[in-house]
C-alpha cells in the first residue's frame, strides 16, 4: 500500500472569526484608495483633454464630489455583496460585484444629474467611469494576492471540520492541502460510525457526525464541511444544521462533483429539492470558429511584437555551435494527429542519443510520463537563457498559424507519452494542444504528472474564452519569474 502524506492538523482551539473580520476592513480601505486615485486622475485628464472645453471650475468640483462619490461608490459596492467575507479570496464573483457596483452607481449619477440639472462635468464623468472598473479590480487583485500569501503562511485561515465516509474525507482534505492559498485548515474529521482514530489519509477522527456541535465548541472550527457519506438522510443532515444553529459556524456542503467550472453548475429548486443541473464537458466549443480566430489574430500579433527577440535567439544559437537553429519535433496532436512542433535548439545537436544517459535525473521520480531533468547537460549555454524564459516556444506561434496548435491548451505530448496513456488522460486530445496551459501557469516542471493531468483534464471539460485570456495573463507571470522552468 502506498504511503500516504499525513494531513497537516492543529489541535489547540483558537478563535478565527476575529483575524477574518479584518479583512472586509481591508477590502474597504483598498476601494477608498482606487477611488481616491481615480477621482485625481479624473480630474487632471479631464483639465487636459484635447477636445474639451477648459473648465476652470474642475477643481472645486472635484474637491466637492470627492467625499459623496467615495462614500456613495463603497455603499453601492456594499448593497451588491461586494465585503461579503465569502466571496473574497476565490472566483470571479468578487470581481463581478466591483464590475457591476461601479456601473449602476454611473448610472444612478447620470439619472440624478439629469434630473436635478446638476452642472457635472461630461468628461470628468467619462474619465471616472472608465478608470475606476480597471483601478478598483486591480485593487482587488493585489489584495487578493496579499490574502493568499498570508494562507499560505497559516495566517487568516478558517479551522475545518471535514464529515463524511473516510474516503470522503481524504478526498475533501488532499484538496484543501494542495490549495493553502484557500485559506482552509483541516483540524480533523467526523465520521458516521465511531471505531477509527484516523481515515487512511491521516486526518484524526474527532467523533461522530451526531456530535457535531460539540466538536466544533472544544475544538473552535469556523467551518464544517459535509461531504459524501457524512449523514444518512435529509432528515440527518437538518437536524445536524439545527445542532449548528447557535454557533458561529458556516456550513457547506461537498458534492460528489470535483474539477467542474462554477458556470457549467447550476442550482434549480424542485419542491424542496436543490437540483443541480451540470452543463456537459466543453472540449467541443474549443474547436469552435472563435478560438480558431482568437488564435490566428494572437499568434500574428505575437510574431510581430517577439520579432526583434526572435531574431536575437536565432543568431545566439547559431554562432554558439554552428548547428540549426530549429529543432523540429513530432508531436501529437488534435484526435491523435501527428505534426512538427517547432521550437529553438536549446540542446546539443546530438541530444536524442544522450536520453538514456540522463533518464536517471527525471525528478518526477519512476513510472512518470513526463521526462524533465533539472540539471540536463545536454542543455547548450545559451539554451539554459531560452529555457528559463520559455523562449525555446516562441516558434510554435508558427504551429497555431498553422492549426496544429493552439495559444492556450493542453501541451503537445511526445507519441511515446501518448503510448503510455490511460483512457481517461487520452481526453487531453480532444482539443487543439496550445503553446500555455493550466499546468504551466500553475507550477510548469515543478507539478506532479497527477496534477498536471488533473488541470489539463479540467482545461477540456470546463473551457471558456475568458478562461484563455486569464491563463495567458497569467502566463506573463509564470514566465517573467521563470517559475518551475529548465
Amino acid at each position: 500500500m502506498a504511503l500516504v502524506s499525513p494531513v497537516r492538523v492543529t489541535t489547540r482551539p483558537r478563535t478565527p472569526t476575529a483575524t477574518h473580520r479584518l479583512i472586509a476592513p481591508a477590502a474597504v480601505a483598498t476601494d477608498l484608495a482606487g477611488i481616491a486615485l481615480v477621482i485625481t486622475l479624473a480630474a487632471l485628464g479631464r483639465m487636459h483633454l484635447p477636445f474639451a472645453n477648459a473648465a476652470a471650475d474642475l477643481h472645486e468640483l472635484a474637491v466637492a464630489a470627492a467625499v459623496p462619490l467615495a462614500v456613495g461608490w463603497v455603499l453601492a459596492i456594499a448593497a451588491h455583496g461586494g465585503y461579503a467575507g465569502h466571496h473574497f479570496g476565490a472566483g470571479a464573483t468578487e470581481y463581478k460585484q466591483v464590475v457591476r457596483a461601479t456601473l449602476v452607481g454611473a448610472g444612478a449619477i447620470g439619472v440624478v444629474s439629469y434630473l436635478a440639472k446638476l452642472e457635472f462635468s461630461r468628461g470628468f464623468f467619462f474619465l471616472l467611469i472608465i478608470l475606476g472598473v480597471p483601478v478598483l479590480v486591480l485593487g482587488r487583485h493585489l489584495l487578493r494576492r496579499a490574502l493568499h500569501a498570508a494562507r499560505r503562511r497559516g495566517r487568516l485561515t478558517h479551522r475545518v471540520l471535514v464529515s463524511g465516509s473516510p474516503d470522503q474525507v481524504d478526498e475533501v482534505a488532499d484538496v484543501l492541502r494542495r490549495e493553502p492559498w484557500l485559506g482552509y485548515e483541516v483540524v480533523g474529521a467526523l465520521l458516521p460510525t465511531p471505531g477509527a482514530a484516523a481515515t487512511p489519509g491521516g486526518v484524526p477522527v474527532l467523533g461522530t457526525t451526531s456530535r457535531t456541535a460539540a466538536v466544533v465548541a472544544s475544538e473552535g472550527c469556523d467551518v464544517v464541511l459535509f461531504a459524501g457519506g457524512a449523514v444518512g438522510s435529509a432528515r440527518e443532515m437538518r437536524r445536524a444544521a439545527w445542532d449548528l444553529e447557535d454557533s458561529d459556524v458556516q456550513i457547506m456542503l461537498v458534492p460528489s462533483l470535483t474539477d467542474v467550472a462554477t458556470d457549467r453548475v447550476r442550482v434549480r429548486p424542485a419542491a424542496g429539492l436543490h437540483l443541480m443541473e451540470l452543463d456537459r464537458p466543453r472540449a467541443h466549443r474549443a474547436s469552435r470558429l472563435s478560438k480558431r480566430a482568437f488564435d490566428i489574430v494572437g499568434a500574428s500579433a505575437g510574431l510581430l511584437l517577439a520579432g526583434p527577440v526572435l531574431l536575437a535567439t536565432a543568431l545566439a544559437i547559431r554562432l554558439h555551435d554552428g548547428g540549426p537553429v530549429l529543432f523540429p519535433q513530432t508531436r501529437v496532436g488534435l484526435t491523435g494527429s501527428f505534426f512538427d512542433c517547432f521550437k529553438f535548439r536549446s540542446m546539443v545537436v546530438d541530444a536524442d542519443r544522450l536520453v538514456a544517459q540522463v533518464a536517471a535525473q527525471n525528478k518526477h521520480g519512476e513510472g512518470h510520463v513526463l521526462f524533465k531533468a533539472a540539471d540536463d547537460p545536454r542543455i547548450t549555454r545559451p539554451g539554459k537563457f531560452i529555457r528559463r524564459f520559455s523562449i525555446d516556444e516562441m516558434p510554435q506561434f508558427l504551429n497555431v498559424l498553422r492549426g496544429e496548435m493552439s495559444l492556450v491548451g493542453p501541451r503537445p505530448p511526445l507519441p511515446s507519452e501518448v503510448e503510455q496513456y490511460t483512457d481517461d488522460v487520452r481526453t487531453r486530445l480532444a482539443v487543439r494542444p496550445g503553446m500555455t496551459g493550466l499546468w504551466q501557469v500553475s507550477g510548469r516542471s515543478d507539478l506532479s504528472w497527477e496534477d498536471s493531468v488533473r488541470l489539463d483534464l479540467y482545461y477540456v471539460d470546463n473551457w471558456s474564452l475568458v478562461q484563455d485570456l486569464t491563463i495567458l495573463w497569467r502566463t506573463v507571470s509564470a514566465v517573467l519569474t521563470a517559475r518551475g522552468a529548465y
